[in-house]
């Protein structure tokens, strides 16, 4: 439960998350509406680190454009309010959540003229997925939506109801997260993580064609993939290929690097977290913590 006293960052002023008040009858409450990114900060040696936040705001506008939306502040406004919504809460590690929607309680489908406001919250944050020893997931029954059907490379809340039916499905199931297909049956990505397998020294993750969401920490993979020696592909990848893969696993702002021991019910690898895993992960979180110069530039100091 957040704390309501936490201090976000409401229409340009910082106040106490208690003291937020929106109507229940808000469009984006009503129809799914809003927008948001989510961005991770981390306790470094020399104080808190938000982790490329240029790159998650520049996707929040896209986002917002994509949409329709006119937030009316820049890249340079929001990153502030940011960086000022992290100060104000003092040194952890933050999962941070700017959103816009649509501010109005007028009963109507049509979003235009209609108020958007926008919210930034930084809430204390450690994991996501219990990942201490590796997850089980299982492929859901649903499937990935595409371009056709809604704007997949956009961060918007009614999206996510995709995601959300997955991850449900696979839950009470027992599992600990879904695996989602594109319409084509290739492997798409989690119901909010990208994924990647491990064959042969290779890493290999969905592209664009699959209906991906883009991730940032995908990328930030991709990117550092080379100081570890492996080869990467960006390809469709057929549904038994993780089942035969060497090392699985999720990447994504909240779950960082998730590795996966299991998919429907059939042990990767030997059942134990991968050499190849553990060492992405380990330089993933030195860099988040501002432990490797070379990325340095990835962080912005509060």
């Amino acid at each position: 439960m957040v704390n309501e006293n936490l201090k976000v960052w409401f229409d340009g002023k910082l106040m106490n998350y208690s003291d937020v008040r929106v109507p229940v009858l808000t469009h984006s409450l009503q129809y799914g509406s809003g927008i948001f990114e989510g961005i991770r900060a981390y306790l470094g040696n020399d104080g808190v680190l938000i982790f490329r936040l240029r790159d998650h705001i520049i996707r929040f506008m896209n986002t917002a454009k994509i949409y329709y939306m006119n937030i009316n502040y820049s890249l340079e406004e929001l990153q502030l309010a940011v960086i000022d919504t992290v100060k104000a809460n003092g040194k952890m590690d933050f999962y941070i959540r700017p959103f816009a929607f649509y501010n109005d309680d007028n009963i109507g489908l049509s979003p235009f003229k209609k108020k958007i406001s926008v919210f930034i919250a930084a809430v204390p944050f450690r994991e996501y997925l219990n990942e201490k020893d590796g997850v089980r997931i299982k492929t859901s029954s649903w499937r990935r939506m595409n371009s056709n059907i809604l704007p997949v490379k956009a961060k918007a809340s009614g999206n996510y109801l995709n995601s959300i039916i997955a991850h449900m499905e696979v839950r009470t199931a027992g599992y600990d997260e879904a695996l989602i297909l594109d319409e084509h049956g290739y492997i798409a990505e989690g119901p909010g993580e990208n994924i990647f397998i491990i064959k042969d020294n290779t890493l290999i993750t969905p592209g664009e064609e699959s209906d991906i969401l883009q991730g940032i920490t995908r990328d930030s993979i991709i990117r550092i993939s080379g100081d570890l020696g492996l080869n990467v592909k960006e390809r469709m990848i057929h549904r038994e290929e993780i089942y035969t893969a060497d090392e699985v696993f999720f990447t994504g702002t909240a779950a960082e690097i998730t590795p996966i021991i299991e998919v429907d019910n059939i042990r990767i690898g030997n059942g134990r977290i991968g050499e190849n895993t553990r060492k992405i992960k380990e330089m993933y979180m030195d860099i988040v913590r501002g432990k490797v110069a070379k990325y340095n530039g990835w962080l912005i100091h509060v």
